[in-house]
């Protein structure tokens, strides 16, 4: 029998990368929202078979009807970045509230909701405190749902993260690294966590479960990673964390958006160790290297060159 899955955030690293795979079940119908114009005309262009909406979840909308006539929704939306804290309340708290009430009105029965491994993290910044009182939202509503804290993510369509280290990489002659590198970090394959997200709609399983990188690696190390999988020329070199952190200070004086601000410099030096759990065989998912997972994100023929607005 058919469904129906309001993905809100739909356009983002991984809305673009969950579409595909939710696109393989004949029986289920995807509407797509996201408030971004551009991004959403791109989602729209490479999947002109499912409905697509463009509008400001923080806002009251028609798109309201649309999610509570879906039987599941997929909670994508998120302020990662940005120097204004009001943004990040607007688009991680007030937007999930619109969202859980028009759900909690409608016939939505199933909810599976993106949180981050930063609610477990000693970090403290605009994006971890908005993030941690989303999912303080999401645990009070009766609705049936499954939370997921994903690590940091990378893959097709990735503009933030190591996408955009791999355009620096390959447009700059010489990489910085801050301080000696050696800052762990574990990486989660996009295309892996797609498949944890269509293993979760297909199950309907509940609870919440910290989702890490299989892998753990040392920043320093996964930069020499991209660069050895673009073929990047760039030099690796390693400067002290105080200059770095007064170069990104400096830089978002000229940005309204800077791609990489002091409070994620802050948060990438912060020795979080997240847990690792067997989410292999809880959601029926193989595990992709973390080597295999940079081929395919930097050197698919089909995606790999799309990039996404921010």
């Amino acid at each position: 029998m058919s469904q129906q899955v309001f993905i809100t955030g739909a356009a983002g690293l991984v809305g673009q990368n969950l579409i595909p795979v939710l696109k393989r079940n004949p029986d289920l119908k995807i509407v797509a929202a996201d408030k971004h114009p551009t991004n959403t005309a791109k989602l729209a262009e490479l999947h002109p078979d499912i409905e697509v909406i463009q509008a400001d979840l923080a806002e009251p909308g028609d798109w309201q009807a649309r999610l509570a006539d879906s039987d599941m929704a997929v909670f994508l939306h998120a302020q990662i970045g940005g120097l204004d804290e009001a943004e990040f309340i607007r688009n991680n708290v007030t937007a999930t509230e619109l969202c859980l009430s028009a759900m909690e009105s409608g016939k939505t029965r199933y909810l599976v909701h993106i949180s981050s491994s930063v609610v477990n993290s000693m970090a403290d910044d605009f994006y971890t405190r908005s993030k941690t009182a989303q999912e303080a939202v999401v645990a009070k509503t009766d609705i049936p749902h499954i939370i997921l804290r994903p690590t940091l993510m990378f893959g097709w369509f990735d503009r933030k993260h190591l996408g955009w280290l791999k355009r620096f990489m390959e447009r700059m002659p010489v990489f910085p690294i801050p301080g000696d590198g050696k800052y762990l970090r574990q990486p989660l394959y996009a295309g892996d966590f797609s498949a944890i997200i269509a293993s979760s709609i297909a199950s309907q399983k509940t609870g919440a479960f910290n989702i890490s990188g299989q892998e753990t690696v040392d920043y320093i190390d996964l930069i020499r990673a991209i660069k050895r999988v673009t073929g990047a020329g760039a030099l690796i070199l390693k400067i002290p964390y105080g200059v770095f952190w007064l170069l990104l200070k400096t830089y978002a004086l000229f940005s309204k958006n800077p791609p990489f601000t002091t409070s994620q410099l802050e948060a990438l030096v912060t020795p979080d160790v997240f847990e690792v759990i067997d989410w292999p065989t809880l959601f029926n998912v193989p595990a992709t290297t973390l080597e295999d997972a940079l081929t395919e994100t930097f050197l698919d023929p089909t995606y790999s060159k799309v990039e996404l607005d921010f």
